[in-house]
């Protein structure tokens, strides 16, 4: 049997290790942070972190918030650093090292030819050296009839060739000259003053020069856009698919109907989650639909025992207490009616295009019974929407309007993808700390409001309900008017 040594020491000495390094790392930040305080040079590690910190916010506000833009970057910053770094290796060695042995090449061709002229006696030397210059080395040679040099001549801002050439001829002559590689485009001339007279050379830029360099740049540039071309068609490809999925989570979000060429698509994780968001909106809406009918099962048998109250009531006659059985009865059935549109939510309604200013006139003529009202509205009219929902949601909170106010205003714009409407009114308003509490099922604000017209409790539930199931919102605030104002907000 093997032995287990004694974990113990083992332990201790870990633990003494951790303590040393977090005492050494506290007193180099006190070191620090005396020595920055002392001469306000050096900063403490919590500064650096703070601009760290500060820095990384900054860049991130910056930074592109798609998915499909951050992917691009992700791609196309490698290939640019790589570009760029071959670029300089390249450009700066290979192209300096070339252009150094050609151009060393050029100065001792200049130097011979200068030490021919120097030595030949007569004119037909002379000739002769010129010719076999030319024949033989490739350069063009000439005496000028001028004795002096021209002024020196700017330097080019890619000034290789002049600082390579120029100190090559300085080693290699050990004479007066002048050198222009700017003023022709396809030669290099060279001028040497030799004695009283000037030697002119021209010669070739590719002679003296790496001049292949333009050809390298545009095959580099050239793959790099052919590489960036296939990387965005093949991301685009595999970006379509997260936002076909974002738009069908959207759309079943506002209560449309899914499109129906919307199958998982994409790579295997893509599919994943595709395919758990249509497994999730078949499960909401057989959820949904088993509570309607579970709903018009109860209503069904409820509305059956309330006709035989109403028969009954019928068969005893105007007998004391009738009346008051008969109004029982009826807000029994009113209530059944709020509770079942309150739980349905009108679930199976489709969208369609819906005059939403046509919409909120005839609420407000029905509900008014004689009050004034104004409505407004801006924008686009037609709007798709859940037309019977979206008229019993705005339909309550104008009735609420109505009951609990005697002027009420409605208007409505559609802006920016958003359709907007305002229900104001000049009644007694709801305390700002009561106003999510009045979307509560059942609840009533008898204190605020009118104890005989106060309902069920289900018309706010029901309202936001609509909205939310629209993707949307319901919100309370003050009026200008002076009461409450009711706005909803959905997206179109």
């Amino acid at each position: 049997m093997s032995s287990i040594a004694d974990p113990g020491p083992v332990r201790r000495g870990v633990a003494w290790a951790g303590r040393a390094f977090d005492a050494g790392r506290r007193g180099i930040n006190n070191a620090l942070t005396k020595a920055g305080n002392a001469t306000g040079l050096i900063p403490s590690w919590t500064a650096i972190r703070d601009a760290w910190r500060r820095f990384a916010r900054f860049l991130g506000r910056q930074m592109p918030k798609g998915l499909f833009a951050r992917s691009l970057i992700i791609i196309v910053a490698p290939i640019v650093l790589l570009q760029a770094v071959v670029a300089f290796v390249f450009l700066e060695r290979h192209y300096e090292l070339v252009t150094q042995s050609l151009a060393a090449a050029t100065s001792r061709d200049i130097a011979a030819v200068i030490e021919l002229l120097a030595a030949s006696p007569n004119e037909d030397g002379v000739d002769e050296i010129i010719r076999v210059a030319g024949d033989e080395l490739n350069l063009g040679v000439a005496i000028l009839p001028t004795d002096t040099l021209p002024p020196p001549s700017s330097q080019p801002f890619f000034a290789l060739l002049d600082r390579t050439l120029a100190g090559l001829i300085e080693e290699e002559i050990d004479l007066p000259f002048w050198i222009d590689t700017v003023g022709r485009s396809n030669f290099v001339e060279i001028r040497i003053q030799q004695g009283e007279r000037i030697v002119q050379f021209l010669a070739p830029r590719s002679q003296a020069f790496a001049s292949n360099s333009g050809i390298f740049i545009t095959w580099m540039v050239v793959t790099s856009l052919i590489l960036m071309a296939i990387a965005i068609l093949f991301l685009r490809n595999q970006i379509r698919p997260i936002q076909r999925l974002a738009d069908a989570a959207e759309s079943f979000g506002k209560g449309r109907p899914a499109a129906a060429n919307f199958t998982p698509r994409g790579a295997r994780e893509v599919r994943r989650a595709s395919a758990a968001f249509i497994k999730m909106r078949e499960r909401i809406v057989r959820q949904m639909e088993q509570r309607t009918e579970m709903l018009a099962g109860v209503s069904h048998d409820l509305r059956t025992i309330l006709t035989r109250f109403r028969l009954q009531l019928e068969l005893l006659g105007d007998e004391e207490g009738s009346e008051e059985l008969r109004q029982d009865i009826k807000d029994m059935q009113q209530m059944l009616e709020d509770y079942l549109a309150f739980a349905s939510g009108d679930a199976a309604e489709q969208p369609e295009a819906t005059d939403v200013h046509a919409l909120l006139q005839r609420e407000a003529e029905q509900a008014s019974e004689g009050q004034p009202f104004r409505v407004g509205y801006s924008g686009d009219r037609v709007i798709t929407l859940r037309p019977v929902s979206f008229r019993r949601c705005v339909g309550n909170l104008i009735r609420n309007a109505f009951r609990y106010g005697h002027r009420v205003e409605i208007r409505g714009y559609h802006a920016k993808g958003w359709l907007t409407v305002h229900v104001d009114d000049d009644g007694p308003g709801i305390a700002e700390d009561e106003r999510e509490a009045v979307f509560k099922p059942f609840y009533r604000l008898d204190t605020a409001r009118n104890i005989e017209a106060s309902g069920t409790g289900l018309g706010l539930p029901i309202a936001r309900d609509i909205a939310r199931a629209h993707g949307g919102e319901i919100a309370l605030d003050d009026s200008r008017l002076g009461g409450l104002r009711a706005t909803v907000r959905i997206p179109v």
